[in-house]
């Protein structure tokens, strides 16, 4: 794959892991109107464009709801991979049919990549009990999307350097974010336990080890048990 498609195909790839729909009506868009050079004159059309919109719609507002989002990112565990993939291949199909493979491969892992930390994201940001922190989440999604996007009509390996490091800090920040959680949820569990309101675990051990009670032997009734003869 030339250097001259890896930054595009990274950063649609990243963008389409978050907001696929969004990704798809901005590049239709600079196709349509502006004719930027490299987008594929497919997203121009006037049936894509509005396919993308009106997904783009209804996505912004799923996004922004508790729980449902979740579930939309559930669905979408297929469909964003598969949107990366396919710009990837239109961006490398106008070059050859090797670069067409190599580019929709890089597109849907990244796309797959990204989806999986904004998941996380999201799973760990829908413990919090107030809804704001959803809307926040999700409108700063939406404009880093364009954002990025757009900055790589000007300069692909800039956009494509600042995708990269959003992709990481994020899945570092999804670990650790989960790693607390586990951590709260064991002390609470203890706290628990103190109080009597949970049951008892044992932390220290695997299982299979711990307080066992070992059962005692079976008794039958016609053995008898026979004292030792005392001898005189």
């Amino acid at each position: 794959m030339g250097t001259e498609l890896l930054p595009w195909v990274f950063t649609t790839g990243w963008a389409s892991g978050i907001n696929a729909y969004l990704v798809v009506l901005i590049l239709g868009i600079a196709q349509r109107f502006f004719e930027v050079s490299g987008v594929p004159a497919a997203l121009g059309r006037t049936d894509v464009m509005i396919a993308a919109g009106v997904l783009f719609f209804l996505e912004m507002f799923a996004d922004k709801i508790p729980y449902l989002d979740s579930a939309w990112d559930t669905v979408h565990t297929v469909i964003r991979p598969m949107v990366g993939a396919t710009l990837g291949y239109l961006i490398g199909h106008e070059f050859s049919s090797l670069d067409a493979a190599f580019s929709a491969a890089t597109g849907g892992f990244t796309a797959l990549a990204a989806h999986l930390v904004k998941a996380g994201t999201r799973a760990a940001v829908n413990t919090s009990p107030e809804p704001a922190s959803n809307v926040l989440v999700s409108t700063g999604e939406d404009v880093a999307v364009a954002g990025v996007v757009s900055l790589a009509f000007l300069n692909p390996w800039l956009a494509a350097t600042i995708a990269a490091i959003i992709l990481i800090a994020g899945a570092f920040l999804v670990m650790f974010v989960f790693k607390k959680l586990r951590r709260l949820r064991r002390r609470y569990d203890e706290w628990g336990e103190r109080n009597g309101l949970t049951p008892a675990r044992d932390y220290g051990r695997g299982p299979g080890r711990g307080n066992e009670t070992k059962p005692l032997p079976e008794w039958r009734g016609d053995e008898t048990q026979r004292l030792p003869e005392r001898r005189p």
